[in-house]
């Protein structure tokens, strides 16, 4: 068994005296990929807009947009789902993120940085990137997950985000420098990265904590302004600490705008945050 799985990995014929390239090569088999002509001219014309540069194989892409729902409606057996790609594009993503905050964050510890990357990769994080790129318009999905996602269940989108990284890692011949240029235009920006950290600190909790410790009670959440249609209500709500209007904030949902105003009293105060 074990002389199976070396075998596998390596081949019979490799010898201890194997290159480096050999062993390491960026090309995959190609028979792994297959273009079944699933990505419609729209599709390529924004996936090279989000990519930057001109796609060679767009069969690496094709799959990476491919959810393992879809196969239950694809009229070709030999259509394959982005899953073997996502792994790949994970193991990429986390390696690229680890060198970046390595060489931004040179006075803080392993288990620290550890903490950070996790929290620019999470799912969240991922599928605000995807969103920004539009890959919800192009991820090949059945029925039933489509109305999944059109629900908010879009944790797919994470996936196929990575299995992109992956798509662009193989279609350069393994250039990293153009994945990291694709982060660079996606997930490592100042924009993203405050709304990537917005999305795991309840400012809420930070501020009440804060209060309690000053022994001024608990903040107190008003609501001044409704907006929109039913289905598109924006609330503004204001937040009042020791009966001053300390913050302001939107959002689709009461609890989504109390946030925003937690957070903006949390700056106004000067109040720190939590460590990483």
């Amino acid at each position: 068994m074990i002389r199976q799985l070396v075998n596998k990995l390596f081949g019979r014929a490799q010898s201890r005296g194997s290159s480096v390239e050999s062993i390491f090569s960026p090309y995959p088999d190609r028979r792994q990929f297959v273009n079944h002509g699933l990505v419609t001219p729209r599709a390529m014309a924004l996936l090279e807009e989000v990519v930057g540069y001109r796609i060679a194989n767009i069969a690496y892409f094709e799959q990476a947009l491919v959810h393992r729902s879809y196969l239950q409606v694809a009229e070709q057996d030999s259509v394959v789902s982005n899953e073997r790609l996502e792994f790949l594009g994970d193991s990429i993503l986390n390696m690229l993120i680890g060198e970046f905050l390595f060489h931004r964050y040179t006075d803080i510890q392993e288990g620290e940085l550890t903490k950070l990357r996790s929290r620019l990769v999470n799912r969240k994080a991922l599928t605000l990137c995807a969103r920004m790129v539009r890959l919800e318009e192009i991820v090949l999905l059945n029925s039933s997950a489509e109305q999944s996602l059109e629900q908010g269940n879009d944790s797919l989108l994470a996936d196929a985000f990575e299995a992109i990284i992956a798509a662009i890692y193989l279609d350069t011949n393994g250039d990293l420098r153009l994945v990291k240029e694709f982060l660079a235009r996606t997930l490592l920006t100042p924009e993203t990265c405050e709304k990537v950290l917005f999305i795991d600190e309840n400012f809420k909790s930070i501020l009440l904590e804060h209060m309690q410790a000053q022994g001024l009670g608990a903040p107190r959440y008003m609501v001044v302004k409704e907006e929109g249609p039913d289905h598109e209500r924006v609330f503004t709500v204001q937040v009042l600490v020791g009966g001053e209007v300390r913050g302001e904030g939107r959002g689709r949902s009461k609890k989504e705008a109390e946030q925003h105003a937690a957070a903006e009293a949390v700056e106004k105060l000067n109040i720190d945050m939590p460590a990483i």
